[in-house]
Formats: structure tokens, C-alpha cells, sequence
């Protein structure tokens, strides 16, 4: 089995060898520090699964799966993260992901995860199951921010992060004027007027 892992901390992707190796011990793996790195491994070799963070630097890895996924359809992507679950799993699921994890239960999920990845299913940990399945129930409504696109998404969470228009643009590798219409749809979407509502829901939904 190949592997890849796509994570700046090399302590990380030596704890993620760990626990796989105890499982499969003839694994063969190849690592990523960040997004782009990560693209271009993923074009380089014929791997079975890619376990990918969402932050990274050079791109963050929503980008990272977007390209893979787009070169590579069939090839599964779990997404590891320190971001909540509850709001970020079903955003990279939409945009192709195999499945979500929470880095702080990756020992307990990560073997699991993958196994179900290999058979051609979507891993959702049973904490994210049992939420979605009372929010059913309950007949929650989704979150103001589930119709937004990734780029709209990324733009939020910037926004509500406070950074500059230049900082946004660089790292999300989206000019101005994209900023600015995705600004002017995210509005529209949320039924909102002004960025500090948006950092206002973005803080409440612990997006940031």
C-alpha cells in the first residue's frame, strides 16, 4: 500500500507512520510539507490514499484537494485537521474528500478511516454522525455559509480573520477584484450588509 502525508509538522507525519504501521506493516509512504508539494507528489506516483491537512502553508489544503481531485477523481483523500468537525467535514467532503478527522482522535479513527477509503466509502466519525443525524431529526437548517462556494468560504473566513486585502490575495491566490466579487456574493448569501457581521457568525460558528 502507498501512502502520502501532507503536513508542515514532520512531528505529525512521524506520529501518522506510526499508528499505520502497526496496521500495515508493508505500507510505503511519501511525504508533503505543504499544498503545492503535495500536488505535484500526488501526480508523481500511484498512491492508494492521501491523508491531507486543511492548513498548510503554500496554499492551504482545501486547495491542495481541489487539484488533486480534479487530476485525479478516483484517488482518495482523507482530510486531517485541527479545524471543528462540525463545520468544516461536510465542505471538504462537497469538494471530494473521503472523509474528515479531527487530529485529536487520528489514533483512535485514522486505520478505520482508511479502510473504509479503500473500500470505496466516505469515513464520517460517529461523533459528526450522531450530530448531523439529531440535527435531521430536529429539523435543523443548515449553516448561513452552506451554499458558499470554496473560494466564497475562504474569503469568510479571511475576512473574519481581520487580514489585509494584499495578505488576502497572496495567500489565497485570488486577485482583488475576485475578493471583492466573492465579498459582494457572501453578503448576498447570508443575508448580511457589512464584514463585521460576517466575523461576528464566523466567531460564533467558531469558523476562526
Amino acid at each position: 500500500m502507498k501512502i502520502l502525508l501532507a503536513d508542515d509538522h514532520p512531528v505529525v507525519r512521524r506520529g501518522l507512520k506510526q499508528i499505520l504501521l502497526e496496521e500495515f506493516a508493508d505500507a510505503v509512504f511519501g511525504e508533503a510539507q505543504n499544498g503545492p508539494e503535495a500536488t505535484a507528489m500526488a501526480n508523481s506516483g500511484q498512491w492508494d490514499v492521501i491523508v491531507l491537512d486543511l492548513a498548510m502553508p503554500g496554499g492551504n489544503g482545501l486547495e491542495a484537494l481541489e487539484q488533486i481531485k480534479q487530476d485525479h477523481s478516483t484517488l482518495p483523500v482523507l482530510i486531517l485537521s485541527n479545524y471543528p468537525e462540525e463545520q468544516y467535514a461536510v465542505m471538504v467532503i462537497r469538494a471530494g474528500a473521503a472523509g474528515y478527522l479531527n487530529k485529536e482522535s487520528a489514533t483512535e479513527e485514522l486505520v478505520v478511516a482508511i479502510r473504509q477509503t479503500l473500500l470505496g466509502g466516505i469515513y464520517i466519525s460517529p461523533s459528526l454522525a450522531t450530530e448531523l443525524v439529531f440535527h435531521t431529526r430536529n429539523g435543523d437548517e443548515e449553516p448561513a455559509c452552506a451554499d458558499l462556494s470554496d473560494p466564497e468560504y475562504r474569503v469568510l473566513c479571511s475576512i473574519a480573520s481581520g487580514r489585509e486585502g494584499r495578505n488576502t490575495s497572496t495567500e489565497l491566490f485570488l486577485s482583488a477584484q475576485a475578493i471583492s466579487t466573492c465579498r459582494t456574493r457572501i453578503l448576498e448569501k447570508m443575508n448580511m450588509t457589512t464584514n463585521a457581521e460576517l466575523t461576528q457568525y464566523a466567531f460564533k460558528t467558531a469558523l476562526i
